[in-house]
């Protein structure tokens, strides 16, 4: 636990600690006065009511579109499953540039919308609400879904012979069960949808804002940390209970109830009305998840006069003057940095899942909550923390390579640990104490029982690492050099600056980050262990 420990509390604690302390003490007094103001600024208070209803309305409508669709997965078998199974999950690890930049497609400058009805509307909200409904369609799907497909239907059943109706069955049986997996996926759709940043940055424009990108405001363009620093400890506080809520949901759904194989609870479509909902959650995902990214791929191959692979062509010029390299190489700069940030979050997560696994206790929970944290902190304070605290040896790093990686393991560490807790905690104890009592030393135990049995579980978390590091943005629009962005950096650059080539390029580059994370989270669906029900 020493390392995860150390990880966490040198790059995550101590520069977002950092960042904070200066922002409320400038000049070596505490400005609590300061802080009041910053809160009872209209402004501030009209993007706290705005990321709190945001937030709220994008869990509910989540919510109403995905749990058709955790029903379908988990109780239907129909073909083509699978490969669907991996095509709902992809927007999940797209980047949220990509998501916004989708969106912004459809709805926005010449989208579809417009075309198809020849008006201009004000949409941006309901592109929000549905931006984030694509990203976190999933998380409902394999959250409630994985444990639907594994609650016993003969106890509902049972329940039909004692005369219930069908909807009184579902609900006085199978609605109690998976009521504590609802309320963890509406807590964790809630948590992303309440720090939202790239989304709302692309998307919202000055109208709306979140407190991510609120804080991102007053850090990059007015150099107001008092101001950052209290929206940050804002968010923070929201962000541990929202934590806190989500590991006492997950803890009641692991202990109360009783579970079966998943393959033995899906069957064909049986009736007209099961075969009805299928089709329409068919439907759905066609619309709601496949359409943007289709008009996603149409908007980087259209080019005056039709279509034409100009865009991407431009992606190796630096005439537009954006970048003071070619834009392609961003695709390259990011390859190699989310190489080594899957190599960092794997290590760090592998051991931080390997001492929850062997050890229990309110310590261990609180540990598990800690590594959750950089999913729902400021991504932004994270990033203008690095700068700001580690600028003096032995750590000065603010010139090196290395910091773009270890910003986008923070954030990939979060999904090793809970890719590999399920599978570790199935690995029976009593192999391990066997060859311990053999005289194994512990690395020999991890490496001759521990890891055949967890191989491809640790494929899989490296895989949603290397995505997620991918796509990270928050942290690395800040550190990352004018002469090796990231991709996701190079897409809002682009989509800040006017003109139809810059528009272009922002949608031939999100298409590229789209297929790699595409092709990698198809991969992974092969590869994906039975006992895996979590991200």
């Amino acid at each position: 636990m020493a390392v995860p420990l150390g990880f966490f509390g040198l790059f995550f604690a101590y520069p977002v600690a950092a960042i904070v302390a200066r922002g409320l003490r400038p000049e070596g007094d505490w400005a609590w006065g300061r802080a009041a103001a910053v809160l009872a600024d209209p402004h501030i208070v009209q993007v706290l009511w705005f990321t709190v209803w945001q937030a709220a309305a994008s869990t509910a409508l989540t919510l109403a579109l995905a749990l058709p669709g955790a029903y379908v997965f988990a109780r239907l078998d129909f073909p083509g499953k699978r490969l669907l199974r991996a095509v709902v999950t992809v927007p999940f690890v797209l980047p949220t540039v990509v998501t916004g930049a989708a969106f912004l497609a459809l709805v926005g400058r010449g989208g579809l919308l417009d075309g198809l009805w020849g008006i201009r509307l004000d949409t941006t909200v309901w592109a929000i609400l549905l931006a984030h409904v694509f990203f976190n369609y999933a998380i409902v799907v394999r959250t409630v879904g994985g444990l639907w497909a594994q609650l016993d239907p003969r106890q509902e059943e049972a329940a039909r012979v004692l005369g219930a109706s069908r909807f009184t069955a579902w609900r006085r049986v199978t609605l109690p069960a998976l009521t504590p997996s609802v309320a963890a996926a509406a807590l964790m759709v809630f948590l992303f949808t309440f720090t939202s940043f790239g989304i709302i940055k692309i998307l919202g424009g000055p109208r709306y804002a979140t407190l991510e990108v609120e804080i991102y405001r007053q850090t990059a363009q007015l150099l107001d940390l008092q101001a950052a620093a209290v929206l940050t400890l804002v968010q923070f506080a929201a962000v541990a209970g929202m934590l806190g809520a989500h590991a006492w949901s997950v803890r009641r759904r692991e202990s109360a109830l009783k579970l079966v194989d998943a393959a033995r609870t899906a069957h064909r479509p049986r009736g007209a009305a099961q075969r009805a909902l299928l089709a329409g959650v068919l439907l759905s995902i066609a619309l709601l998840l496949l359409l943007p990214l289709a008009v996603l791929v149409e908007r980087s191959l259209s080019v005056s006069g039709g279509y034409g692979f100009a865009h991407y062509r431009a992606l190796a010029s630096t005439e537009g003057g954006t970048f003071v390299v070619a834009p392609w190489s961003a695709v390259y700069n990011s390859l190699s940095y989310a190489a080594v940030a899957t190599l960092i979050a794997v290590t760090v997560g592998g051991l931080a899942a390997a001492a929850l696994t062997r050890r229990a206790g309110r310590l261990v929970r609180g540990f598990d909550a800690l590594l959750m944290l950089p999913l729902g902190t400021s991504a932004v304070t994270v990033g203008f923390g690095f700068l700001i605290a580690l600028d003096e040896p032995p750590l000065d790093l603010r010139s090196s390579w290395i910091l773009v990686p270890l910003a986008q393991a923070l954030v990939g560490v979060p999904f090793v640990v809970r890719v590999m807790l399920p599978v570790l905690r199935a690995v029976d104890h009593r192999l391990r104490e066997a060859a311990a009592m053999l005289g194994a030393s512990p690395l020999r135990v991890w490496r001759e029982v521990d890891l055949p049995l967890v191989r491809r579980a640790l494929l899989v978390a490296a895989g949603f690492a290397f995505a997620v590091s991918l796509g990270e943005f928050g942290a690395t629009v800040f550190i990352a050099r004018a002469d090796a962005p990231t991709l996701p950096v190079a897409v809002a650059r682009l989509l800040g600056r006017p003109g139809e080539l810059n528009y272009g390029q922002a949608m031939a580059m999100s298409t590229v980050l789209m297929l790699v994370c595409a092709v990698t989270l198809l991969a992974l669906e092969r590869l994906r262990p039975v006992r895996s029900q979590e991200f």
